[in-house]
């Protein structure tokens, strides 16, 4: 039996969804146990594209069961969608393969409308948001005025809640924000029937783990968001609102963080970012757009470009640290196919001194200016190799190096979008 953990150890989009489609061979359950629909993976299963936002990635594999933590914050109406277009495809045959926590948080109309509103009023500092409502949801959630899966399925307490808090919300929204209010009546017929819905698949994440456990089934917890993005931990306040780090698993689904055997961090071979916020390795020139396009950096969730830069080793040490990760998985190593050298981010320079370690204050890490070592580029093709031997020994010596840097060994590397353009080097399953 092993538990393992799937982070993101950079600000997101590392490519988490297909090595957790990979990983979940060996897993019987696969549990999501932070974030929202502002997350996006996307997995190619043959030809087929699959983009998900909610629903774990294990929900391609018969007889996986998939779990929705508590973690989790869920807009239903996105959710219900998500289930209709799996079943169309084939997928999600037997309702009881997916469970829904009952302490799920529900994304409402009022925290869309005030995310957006946020975002959009004349002199606010822009976080760069997807305008989704994760935010303002998991505040009500701190705030103790949230409104829980448990409560959304029983009319009259979901009654007795929408009552209490839409007044302060449609104040908001109308007097601050200026923004039109939102009618009570419509809210409840249209999430009402939501609820109906979701009745089929609540259930207890923490005690379905622990039957799992105690029945020695492999666990696979699949992150949202990176490292880098974690609301503690992350280049606050240029984060999300959750945390995204190995220790959310173990909150986010009411499992024993003791329990928990591997943590995985998922790294692109260069580094993205969406939305605001310092970003010290980013290529804002013509290096930059051709890995924006050989990478089709595009969000999953938003389609917004992505913005490139090199391989960020100094934010990479952070995750390995804050994460305790005992593994990489490498994705997008195709992508660099054509340069002639490519570079790393060993340190930072700030004011005249070399940073090794990463800044937690953002005012230093706005001033940080990246200092790189350049390695020789492996000019050709990489999507047949299937071992680590039909590496190119430029690519061999590109993931050793990341390994020096980062101390943390590379177990998986990704030469393409398919399944089988995938080299493990490592299961973290089989100990």
């Amino acid at each position: 039996m092993a538990n393992v953990v799937i982070v993101g150890a950079q600000w997101g989009d590392e490519g988490k969804g297909k090595v957790v489609d990979i990983y979940t061979e060996n897993a019987q359950a696969v549990v999501r146990y932070q974030g929202g629909n502002n997350a996006g993976h996307t997995l190619v299963v043959g030809n087929e594209k699959t983009v998900l936002h909610l629903i774990p990635s294990g929900i391609l594999h018969e007889g996986k069961k998939c779990i929705i933590g508590n973690g989790v914050v869920l807009d239903p109406k996105v959710f219900i969608e998500e289930i209709q277009n799996l079943k169309k495809r084939g997928y999600l045959k037997d309702d009881s393969q997916l469970v829904i926590d009952r302490n799920v948080h529900i994304i409402m109309p009022y925290h869309k409308k005030i995310d957006v509103a946020r975002e959009s009023k004349p002199g606010e500092r822009r976080i760069g948001t997807t305008g989704r409502g994760i935010g303002p949801t998991y505040e009500d959630k701190v705030g103790r005025r949230g409104i829980r899966l448990s409560d959304l399925i029983n009319p009259t307490v979901f009654a007795q809640k929408l009552k209490e808090v839409l007044p302060e919300k449609n104040f908001l929204l109308e007097h601050f924000l200026k923004d039109t209010p939102l009618d009570e009546q419509q809210i409840l017929d249209e999430y009402n029937g939501y609820g109906e819905i979701l009745k089929t698949y609540i259930g207890s994440t923490s005690l379905l783990l622990d039957e799992c456990r105690q029945k020695n089934e492999n666990i696979l917890f699949e992150g949202a968001q990176g490292s880098l993005l974690d609301v503690d931990h992350g280049t606050y306040p240029y984060v999300t609102s959750s945390s995204t780090c190995a220790g959310g698993a173990a909150t986010g689904s009411g499992f024993g963080p003791r329990f928990i055997d591997e943590v995985i961090g998922i790294s692109k071979a260069y580094v993205t970012r969406v939305g605001e916020g310092p970003f010290p390795t980013e290529l804002n020139d013509e290096v930059g757009e051709t890995i924006r396009k050989a990478g089709s950096e595009f969000g999953a969730t938003t389609g917004r470009p992505r913005r490139t830069g090199w391989f960020d080793a100094v934010a990479l040490r952070e995750a390995v640290r804050t994460n305790g990760l005992t593994g990489l998985a490498i994705t997008k190593l195709d992508v660099l196919d054509d340069f002639e050298s490519i570079k790393i981010c060993t340190g930072y320079s700030y004011r005249g001194e070399l940073l090794e370690q990463f800044p937690h204050d953002i005012n230093i890490l706005r001033e940080c200016k990246p200092v790189y070592e350049e390695v020789d580029g492996w000019k050709t093709s990489l999507s047949e190799a299937r071992t680590y031997n039909d590496l190119p020994q430029q690519t061999r010596n590109y993931l050793q190096k990341l390994e020096e840097i980062c101390n943390c060994p590379v177990v998986l590397a990704s030469v393409g979008p398919r399944r089988d353009q995938t080299i493990q080097r490592r299961n973290p399953f089989a100990g």
